[in-house]
């Protein structure tokens, strides 16, 4: 049985609001779960204190007992210092243009390049 340490969706529609659980992996996102270990509202502002709320202890207490904390949760982990912030693409791979998308926007860019060198020459010429 994997266990995760993921958010749980609460709030009201348009009002999102967000427990951070550990539960079982194959429960569903707003279903069981077995602790609750903090909060999330991403209503409030970013430096606002109580935007998320973290049970330090427990967490550790469940990292140590071999839970995996979603992508989320890692990142607020991250910042709240409990483990080191995850290193993460700025485009994710999956959404990055495929080989053949590349190979055109490189010969673009070449046709670009070679066109501000020709014209950069005529006007000294």
């Amino acid at each position: 049985m994997g266990r995760k340490i993921r958010m749980s969706r609460g709030g009201a529609k348009k009002r999102p609001f967000y427990s951070i659980v550990v539960a079982d992996s194959r429960s569903p996102r707003d279903g069981r779960f077995i602790e609750k270990l903090g909060t999330y509202n991403p209503m409030l502002d970013k430096s606002h204190p109580d935007r998320v709320t973290l049970k330090t202890e427990r967490i550790e207490h469940w990292l140590k007992a071999g839970a995996l904390p979603s992508d989320r949760v890692a990142r607020f982990l991250g910042d709240a210092g409990v483990r080191p912030k995850p290193s993460y693409n700025e485009t994710p791979k999956k959404s990055s243009p495929k080989a053949k998308a590349q190979e055109r926007a490189k010969a673009a860019a070449d046709a670009a390049a070679a066109a501000s060198g020709e014209a950069a020459a005529a006007p000294s010429a």
